[in-house]
């Protein structure tokens, strides 16, 4: 896919919006969609390298409920000791982090010591999390204590200089991605070992640790991303994170990575992902789709992302 073609895109979809709605523009919606963008845009960032590496992860979204149950469970437990304040958030935090990077480092265990097919793995870890999550809270939901969720709060709806903080942490995290994936030899390793395994052993490429790297990458990503979701909602369900990991991929084949691996762009991810988020956005100012049809145009916005990257491969 052309370095233009993304950003063609995500222009046209600035004007419409703007010509269909007077509100589209207005600073209060343009933050309302770079927060909300900021949870699937920071796990993006993972997935890229993900697949670059010649790898998918089909678990992140059932993931991020697993991780966010967790956090809530401990913080809960953690309030009668701690008491409402700055440790226990940030034990809740750390939590998240831990979580998140032993589930990347299981699948990775899983994909590159077991050689188990990534698909297969993910497909299963989505499964179990996703089940975990509905035993954990009976059937419902679990809730933050309420005192400890309002003190919570502010990490996703205040900020800096009239900029939320999940804005500015996913800022912070496509800054690094960009550096390691078009700076950094770890980028250069993920590039080659998606491109061809063998050269790339053969180049002195060690890629089972690249490909496990990433996998624990994505994990990080996917408590970070659940740090700044929790104090959203405050709450953990089954039926949190439902397709956040069609919406990650999506944004990351939209942005120029290929799927079958050896290359990716970060700063393409990000534009797929707010690609993503303004559709959402127009769909829900104008009517002229239902909500619930979102993941269907998702669904399509990836097959023909795919069609666009096999095309242009040919004419390449």
């Amino acid at each position: 896919m052309s370095v233009l073609g993304p950003i063609i895109a995500l222009v046209l979809l600035v004007i419409m919006g703007a010509l269909m709605n007077p509100n589209f523009l207005g600073a209060a919606n343009i933050t309302n969609v770079l927060a909300r963008s900021a949870f699937i845009g920071i796990i993006a960032v993972g997935m890229t390298f993900v697949i670059t590496a010649g790898g998918l992860d089909l678990s992140v979204g059932s993931m991020a409920a697993f991780v966010a149950a967790l956090m809530i469970l401990v913080m809960n437990a953690a309030l009668p000791s701690l008491g409402v304040g700055v440790p226990v958030v940030l034990l809740g935090m750390l939590t998240a982090l831990v979580a998140g990077l032993l589930a990347g480092l299981l699948n990775g265990f899983l994909i590159t010591t077991v050689r188990i097919e990534a698909f297969i793995v993910t497909l299963g870890t989505m499964g179990i999390y996703r089940s975990l999550v509905t035993w954990l809270a009976d059937g419902g939901t679990l809730s933050l204590n309420f005192d400890l969720r309002t003190f919570y709060r502010p990490v996703y709806f205040d900020g800096i200089f009239g900029i939320a903080w999940p804005i500015i942490v996913f800022a912070l995290v496509v800054i690094i991605g960009e550096i390691l994936m078009s700076k950094a030899r770890f980028g250069r390793r993920c590039a080659a070992t998606g491109s061809n395994e063998q050269v790339a052993h053969y180049s002195n490429v060690d890629v089972n640790r690249t490909r496990l790297l990433t996998y624990a990458m994505l994990g990080m990503l996917v408590g970070v991303a659940t740090i700044m979701y929790v104090p959203r909602l405050g709450s953990a369900s089954a039926s949190t994170g439902v397709l956040w990991e069609l919406e990650a991929i999506a944004a990351v084949i939209i942005g120029g990575t290929v799927l079958k691996g050896g290359f990716g762009r970060v700063w393409g991810t990000v534009i797929g992902v707010l690609i993503l988020s303004l559709i959402d956005n127009i769909l829900n100012l104008t009517d002229l789709v239902s909500p619930y049809l979102n993941g269907a145009i998702q669904g399509i916005i990836i097959i023909l992302a795919v069609i666009l990257q096999r095309e242009a491969k040919a004419k390449g």
